[in-house]
């Protein structure tokens, strides 16, 4: 009976998918989740975002990626969420040297 109970509470909970802005804390990450919404009286189309911080306890995900959060009990002051799974990795960027080598 209790894990039919905890299995309906697990699918209560919200998920968002978002973009990793910042990756810069430990096992901390800040997600932008982006929604559109039509204004009331205009009716035109308006993009908003959120941020928010979110748990990730094998440092999985980097600046970039696409990720799926879902809400959990606080962990901290800022942190009410965490990352499930990295749904699309951020393409790999090659930093190319310069070919002189020094300059004067």
């Amino acid at each position: 009976m209790a894990q039919e109970n905890n299995a309906a509470e697990r699918d209560s909970r919200k998920s968002f998918e978002g973009i990793v802005v910042s990756d810069k804390m430990d096992k901390t990450r800040i997600v932008r989740v982006e929604r559109s919404i039509r204004h009331r009286f205009y009716e035109k189309i308006i993009r908003k975002s959120s941020k928010f911080a979110a748990h990730d306890e094998t440092n999985a995900s980097k600046q970039g990626d696409l990720v799926e959060i879902m809400s959990t009990r606080p962990l901290s002051k800022t942190k009410r969420w965490r990352v499930v799974r990295v749904v699309k990795a951020a393409p790999k960027v090659v930093e190319l040297k310069a070919a002189g080598g020094s300059s004067k």
